[in-house]
């Protein structure tokens, strides 16, 4: 079965049993939402307050990517991207099955690239990934989440969503490492396999991307 088949499979899957399976949303979900994203958090489960935080520093972390893998797409890869914060895998699984292979950049860095293409950044993402995951593990209450896990839809598919984001950035990394001259380096190899901590610590360690001289045709740019 090839990558774009099973990568459809799993977004229909998901999304149907996001609406259809999971458990039913809660009426207090709204204001959940509203005082986790206001930092409203007193009395909240620290589990979720991190979980809620993860699932914004989780995008950032594809943005380090998906950004640079865009400009040579017909996709526009930020537009997915800057979706994935309010909705996740939704919307970064349809990117991930219609995006060509990009093993080289061509063209030069602008700005915002730069930025995403720094070390600087990228300890920043995983410092604020690490540290929120400390908060919630040693703070949190598991009884009190398991049961919100059983009985919110809320709680439920973000936690899924959690999981499947940190299951799907393998795929992005093959053409970033290409991108970087790291196709013979074990360590990142194995970087890659390890969920969340991994991601975030190739982050922090890769080396800038590799720029090619040609250009890109304004046509193809879709950063």
């Amino acid at each position: 079965m090839s990558k774009k088949i099973l990568l459809t499979l799993v977004w229909i899957g998901f999304v149907s049993y996001a609406f259809t399976l999971a458990p039913p949303q809660q009426p207090d979900t709204f204001d959940l939402i509203i005082n986790l994203s206001t930092g409203k958090i007193a009395g909240v489960n620290p589990l979720i307050v991190a979980l809620f935080n993860i699932m914004g520093v989780l995008p950032m972390a594809y943005s380090c990517i998906t950004f640079l893998d865009g400009r040579s797409q017909k996709i526009p890869a930020w537009l997915f991207t800057l979706a994935s914060f309010g909705t996740g895998a939704f919307a970064l699984l349809p990117y991930l099955i219609f995006r060509q292979p990009s093993p080289t950049f061509q063209g030069q860095k602008n700005w915002l690239l730069k930025i995403l293409d720094s070390r600087i950044t990228g300890s920043a993402i995983a410092l604020s990934g690490i540290g929120l995951f400390l908060y919630g593990v040693m703070n949190g209450d598991w009884s009190n989440f398991v049961q919100q896990w059983q009985t919110s839809r809320f709680i439920h598919v973000m936690s899924l969503d959690f999981c499947l984001l940190c299951a799907l950035f393998p795929i992005l990394l093959q053409d970033d490492m290409k991108r970087r001259g790291l196709t013979d380096s074990q360590v990142f190899k194995i970087l890659s396999f390890f969920p969340f901590f991994g991601a975030l610590i190739y982050l922090a360690l890769r080396p800038p991307t590799i720029e090619q001289s040609t250009p890109v045709p304004s046509e193809q740019v879709a950063v």
